[in-house]
């Protein structure tokens, strides 16, 4: 019977022995640098003492490879529940309150059907765990159910004091001294380079800001600087002006000098440190070493076990990806060298495997790659880089071309030479107007002519745009320049 603690696993066998005796056991996978799993395992721990009949154990996914593959974990938090000796359920992901309300489904409870949402968790378990839940959800900002009012206004007032909250802010994946992916990492060392102080905030720590700041910023992925309030950009952003000399340049121009330097370090800054970075006391020969592995392919793995025999499923979920995007790699297992596993993890300053490397930069492990390939990035990254050549569609082509300019005018000829006489009127009649447009020449380019006809549902040219909407051809053109309405148009 279970002892009211939770036991860290070494074994499959303990599991399996647990399991067979047909006791509830409940096995919760988790990594010490994953913040969302330290706080589930709170929840677990005092789940553990609400049902004491119950086996609860620990496993640190990475450090027991053999255990996680052999549940198919491949990422963190993870959960698994057992009853009458075999799984039944499955829980994946920082949700205190299923997982709650999943154990006493497995365990027993009062009313084992009423789903434990934070309000009303104290039906499936104690006062503890209740309370657990809700330092949880304060952690991370949560907002209760049924509690919307104001809720976006709230929101954007809260992004906005973030983004003020320091003359140079930087939004990030995990902390200046633990970035927790490699474009973030990269921004602070430029910033450090730079000798710019600056307070930053942890995107992972708080869903409602990560999702919340994307739309309020118009801009999909992380890191994200901003300097007095104003957006500057991403990763690819800030290398670009930094390397430009662009972005000292903006420091400047806000008044933010390095002054705050003192004897070649930063002073901290509310949620954030800017600083050079300490040596990594490896020696010039294994940073040689380290380097080189990393430069050796364009893609590099390193990984548990070989791309033909995955030691663990974080790795082989990094490969799975890789495969899907069709990206050519080389690996290196590092559980056949000491001094790379070890001296990696403090090079990178990254404390796992897998890592991925792109082009000598560090992109990230298992969970950061996985979240780049839903969202796309994983492939924009890529072909930035030149590790792949991104494939254009006709119709990716004709978006592109519609949208290039606010104004866009498909039609026969140019401006200046057109080559007949509806594009030459819809052309007097933009510039009687005194409206700026672009132009393309469909008779130069038979996949055009012909793809935008079915691609705008429109059988005739010219052809008219307006931010990437179809307005017409040349007679809606004319009637609309006669009714006054062409220039109010494009002036909305």
């Amino acid at each position: 019977m279970g002892s009211g603690s939770v036991k860290n696993v070494e074994s499959k066998a303990e599991v399996d022995k647990a399991v067979n005796e047909g006791n509830p056991v409940i096995l919760h996978f988790w990594a010490t640098w994953c913040e969302a799993s330290k706080h589930m395992d709170q929840v677990f721990s005092h789940l553990s003492t609400d049902f004491p009949h119950a086996h609860f154990f620990r496993v640190e996914a990475e450090e027991q490879p053999e255990i996680s593959e052999a549940f198919s974990v491949s990422a963190v938090p993870y959960v698994v529940f057992f009853k009458g000796g075999k799984a039944v359920d499955t829980l994946e992901g920082a949700d205190p309150s299923s997982l709650a309300n999943k154990v006493a489904k497995v365990a027993g409870s009062v009313n084992p059907d009423e789903p434990a949402a934070p309000a009303s968790l104290g039906l499936a378990a104690g006062a503890t765990v209740l309370e657990t839940v809700k330092e949880f959800a304060k952690d991370n900002r949560a907002v209760p159910v049924g509690n919307q009012t104001g809720r976006s206004d709230d929101l954007n007032k809260k992004l906005r004091q973030l983004i003020k909250s320091h003359p140079v802010m930087l939004f990030m994946k995990g902390t200046p001294e633990e970035p927790k992916c490699g474009f973030s990492q990269k921004v602070v060392n430029i910033l450090n380079e730079e000798k710019i102080q600056f307070g930053s905030f942890d995107i992972l720590t708080d869903q409602e800001v990560r999702e919340g700041l994307k739309k309020f910023s118009n801009w999909p992925t992380y890191p994200q600087l901003y300097c007095k309030g104003e957006l500057v950009g991403g990763c690819d952003i800030v290398i670009s002006m930094h390397e430009g000399g662009e972005l000292k340049d903006v420091f400047s121009d806000h008044e933010i000098d390095s002054t705050n330097v003192i004897n070649g370090k930063f002073s901290e800054s509310g949620s954030g440190k800017g600083g050079v970075s300490a040596s990594t006391g490896l020696s010039s020969s294994v940073t040689s070493r380290l380097v080189s592995l990393i430069n050796s392919s364009p893609v590099m793995v390193f990984m548990k076990g070989t791309p033909e025999e995955p030691k663990c499923g974080f790795s082989r979920k990094v490969l799975d990806i890789l495969e899907q995007e069709k990206v050519e790699y080389k690996s290196f297992d590092v559980l056949t060298d000491t001094e790379v596993r070890q001296g990696l993890k403090v090079h990178s300053n990254w404390s796992s495997y897998p890592q991925l490397y792109i082009k000598g930069e560090l992109i990230g492990g298992s969970d950061v790659v996985l979240e780049m390939q839903k969202s796309g990035e994983l492939r924009r990254v890529l072909a930035d880089r030149g590790v792949i050549i991104p494939h254009e569609t006709l119709d990716d082509r004709l978006t592109k071309l519609v949208s290039s300019s606010p104004v866009m005018l498909f039609m026969k000829g140019t401006p200046d030479a057109p080559k007949c006489g509806f594009s030459s009127k819809v052309v007097n009649a933009l510039t009687d107007e005194g409206v700026t447009f672009g132009s393309f020449d469909i008779l130069s380019d038979d996949a055009v002519r012909q793809g935008l006809k079915t691609f705008s549902n429109w059988p005739t040219y010219p052809q008219l745009y307006y931010k990437g909407e179809l307005i017409g051809g040349c007679d809606i053109i004319l009637e609309m320049k006669n009714n006054g309405e062409l220039k109010s148009t494009f002036s909305e």
